[in-house]
């Protein structure tokens, strides 16, 4: 790429080169040049969203489903401060995305000009890296280094923020820095701690989190292959789902808040956990004095600031997720270790799997979520569905029914809640996946949040299908109510909802209600049978609760399994943390 180009066309020009094939976008003043540039080539594809928060969830969705990194294009001042919850929730998440925002010309920067704001201030805390290019010249390079800061290491998102007459401005590329290379490679020695923990061990358990998802097929096959080898029970975080599958006679289920009573009780009497890309977040520690008190703790992760940053771990290993595992199996068997007789430590955790701790009662009269969910689980489970999420009880219920069998294919918020993420983030998904059946399961309040976004999954012909779970509530707001201040259901009800079914009509959408229990599989192979985008609005019991769930400042083995032990189980202590 020799001789000189205007910043614009160093720009698209070195995304090409970088293998980007989609920006997910939202045009502006301070961007016209770029879209200028965008207008001249055939390379990449760009999908206009309706909202600049839609370009960032959308290109979160594009990069967890395809492990390609997302990229965002939005113009200055509120293009890029829309664009910021979902830059945070990338962060929070580990997903990789390079986010472009335009900028006043550099000699106006800080005049207070039209469409002016600090980017660079605002997103500093939000973001793994940031930059305000000021030279044309620097802007292949500083490309190049930000595209290898977001996927490699702990992925995440990162910002170059460029002034609308560097865009103009023509110069010739300076050479290019180092490449960026974090730690990947473990620690001989600290595998070989690990591999007799794990040989010595009466009660061990992988915890397992996105970062192996992250890490790509190598990493979920290693985990695979270890689980294997060694026999050990594994459970993960809503963010890990799909590494294992949920068929898998070692799976524990998920962990946490609203894991399952098998998963919790096995992480609390366990003498060796053994943690592989999570992060100890306080959804899954529950009350960090009473969590895991029997368990010699190895954290594994790509983040050095992730370890002994919660839980103090007996062994800290810094490195790729994938490349740990291998090198644990690889020892294993060089050392020539059998898998252990884990039978005594596999009929305790039968015992709590026999609690049934994700069971629910059953209606004729109305339509249980859980049930919904496990109907659309069975009707689709062939077809290796992407299913996304908002956030909210319909988010929890569907990582509790619908079994996941292979990583990739579970989207959803999870350390920022953010709602409004599953739409947006479906439409990621189907633009890299254009084969795929992709649902967003989604509640009434959440998909509100974006629900803008229908008309670009009409204007690109996207067959997405969105599952609402409507109860008339904000379930999770209003299950808190509940719990903690006695049913003071404060602004929690779902009031003025549209009519979905004419809603999704108006954007050119097909619309279904199902409101009769018995019409509920008729209604869902409808859904399927259509080869365009779907909504529907599914009537579900209004006061259903989320179960089984640790309260908030509660230890991780204190569940409420039943809908009759939710009032009057919080001392005032633990109200005090909600």
């Amino acid at each position: 790429m020799a001789g000189e180009r205007t910043g614009a066309d160093i720009l698209i020009e070195t995304l090409v080169d970088l293998g980007v094939e989609v920006i997910f976008g939202y045009p502006g003043g301070a961007v016209l040049p770029i879209y200028d540039a965008l207008f001249k080539q055939d390379k990449i594809r760009h999908i206009l969203v309706r909202q600049e928060g839609g370009a960032a969830h959308a290109a979160e969705g594009y990069a967890r489903s395809t492990g390609k990194p997302g990229v965002v294009l939005v113009t200055s001042g509120p293009g890029a401060t829309n664009a910021v919850t979902g830059i945070a929730d990338a962060l929070m998440d580990s997903i990789p995305m390079l986010v472009i925002t335009g900028q006043v010309p550099t000699a106006l920067i800080g005049s207070d000009a039209f469409q002016e704001c600090d980017t660079v201030g605002i997103t500093r805390h939000c973001t793994k890296h940031n930059y305000l290019v000021k030279d044309p010249a620097r802007l292949e390079g500083v490309i190049r280094e930000a595209y290898d800061i977001a996927t490699k290491g702990r992925p995440g998102p990162v910002l170059i923020d460029l002034p609308k007459d560097v865009q103009v401005a023509a110069a010739a590329s300076l050479p290019q820095p180092a490449p960026y290379r974090p730690q990947t490679e473990p620690d001989p020695a600290a595998i070989a701690t690990v591999v007799e923990m794990l040989a010595a061990a009466e009660r061990p358990v992988f915890y397992t989190g996105g970062g192996v998802i992250n890490a790509g097929p190598e990493a979920t096959a290693a985990l695979r292959d270890l689980a294997a080898l060694t026999g050990a029970p594994v459970t993960s975080t809503l963010m890990g789902l799909g590494a294992l599958p949920a068929s898998s006679p070692q799976w524990l289920g998920m962990l946490g808040m609203h894991g399952t009573y098998e998963a919790n009780h096995a992480m609390n009497k366990a003498d060796l956990i053994i943690a592989i890309g999570a992060r100890f977040d306080d959804r899954v520690t529950g009350r960090l004095d009473a969590f895991a008190p029997h368990a010699r703790k190895v954290h594994i992760d790509i983040d050095r600031s992730s370890i002994n940053k919660i839980v103090r771990a007996d062994v800290g290993i810094v490195t790729d997720a994938g490349r740990a595992m291998e090198a644990i199996a690889a020892l294993w068997r060089q050392r020539g270790h059998q898998k252990p007789d884990l039978s005594d430590w596999y009929a305790r955790i039968d015992g709590w799997r026999a609690v049934r701790s994700l069971d629910f009662p059953a209606s004729a009269k109305e339509i249980m979520p859980q049930h919904a969910i496990r109907r659309l689980w069975e009707a689709t489970k062939h077809r290796d569905p992407i299913i996304t999420t908002e956030v909210g009880q319909h988010q929890m219920w569907a990582a509790q029914h619908f079994g996941f069998e292979a990583p990739n294919k579970w989207l959803t918020s999870g350390g920022l809640g953010t709602m409004g993420y599953g739409l947006p983030a479906a439409i990621g998904a189907q633009i890299g996946n254009p084969d795929a059946l992709v649902i967003d399961i989604a509640g009434e309040a959440s998909i509100q949040m974006n629900i803008q976004e229908m008309a670009t999954a009409t204007q690109y012909r996207l067959p997405i299908k969105v599952f609402i779970l409507n109860n008339e509530y904000m379930g999770m707001v209003r299950q808190w109510q509940e719990l903690t201040y006695e049913s003071r259901y404060s602004h929690s009800y779902s009031d003025s909802l549209p009519d979905f079914v004419a809603l999704a009509e108006a954007y050119g959408w097909k619309g279904m209600r199902i409101e009769d229990p018995a019409a509920l599989d008729g209604g869902i192979a409808e859904m399927l049978a259509y080869d365009g985008p779907v909504m529907v609005d599914c009537r579900v019991a209004k006061l259903a609760n989320c179960l089984p769930m640790i309260p908030s400042g509660a230890a991780h083995t204190d569940m409420i399994l039943q809908a009759n032990e939710v009032s009057g189980t919080m001392d005032d202590e633990a109200k005090a943390l909600v």
